[in-house]
């Protein structure tokens, strides 16, 4: 079991956008199909990709939050001693644990809505809610990721490690 958790820990958000993915093109290339040579397409083709992509996005900034790939101006860290960089990159995750509770607060309170509601999808058909749950979904992957950043860089800054600052894209 503790492997299990361990190999779900590390590949999560992977697994989770190989799906999302693989059923954004796949739905993509049988709709373009269906269109050119069959001239016909269906409504629902359409927003299965778009509510893909979002999930798509969603996980992906929490995965990004793992490997430190969102932007940032790091001019100054190259400058900084190994404690002050630890404390940077702490301040910037919690002001990002922040935003990502209000925003997960009032994405999570549009899905409650819908729910009371009863909102569907106009051509799946499908209650709204398993699309609007995208964002918190998102934003609770982003807050797991983040509470392990906090903790990595709390271990840093205590024992003058260097800080973990994402893997290189090209080397």
């Amino acid at each position: 079991m503790s492997n299990f958790l361990s190999a779900l820990d590390r590949n999560m958000e992977r697994w989770a956008l190989l799906f999302f993915y693989v059923l954004l093109v796949v739905t993509m290339a049988v709709e373009v199909i269906r269109r050119e040579v069959f001239a016909y397409s269906s409504i629902w083709g359409e927003e299965l990709v778009r509510y893909a992509f979002i999930y798509l996005v969603w996980i992906g900034a929490a995965s990004a939050v793992r490997e430190r790939g969102h932007i940032r101006i790091d001019v100054l860290m190259h400058y900084l001693g190994v404690r002050a960089k630890a404390a940077l990159y702490i301040f910037g995750d919690l002001v990002m644990v922040a935003v990502a509770l209000i925003a997960l607060y009032w994405s999570f309170e549009t899905v409650l809505v819908s729910a009371k509601f009863g909102s569907v999808s106009a051509g799946l058909r499908v209650s709204m809610v398993w699309f609007l749950m995208a964002v918190p979904v998102g934003f609770t992957i982003m807050l797991w990721r983040l509470a392990q950043s906090l903790a990595r860089d709390f271990k840093s800054f205590r024992d003058g490690t260097p800080v973990y600052e994402g893997d290189t894209l090209f080397d």
